[in-house]
């Protein structure tokens, strides 16, 4: 019976460091991979520009 413990939590310490493994992967991949387009896929949406409005005409306006 202490066999059969034994090799149940070997076998989910296993399973554990096998899901953490693959999500590390993952989120390498995720982080190094490319994000932009390349010259045989589709441009995707640019940068998005903000600009303030604070004292400019028609702006908010501080009450």
């Amino acid at each position: 019976m202490a066999s059969e413990t034994g090799s149940g939590a070997l076998r989910e310490l296993l399973l554990v460091v096998a899901v953490a493994g693959a999500g590390l992967v993952l989120a390498v991949v995720a982080a190094f991979g490319h994000w932009y387009p390349t010259s045989d896929q589709a441009a995707r949406a640019g940068l998005v520009e903000t600009h303030s409005t604070i004292g400019q005409p028609g702006g908010p306006t501080a009450s």
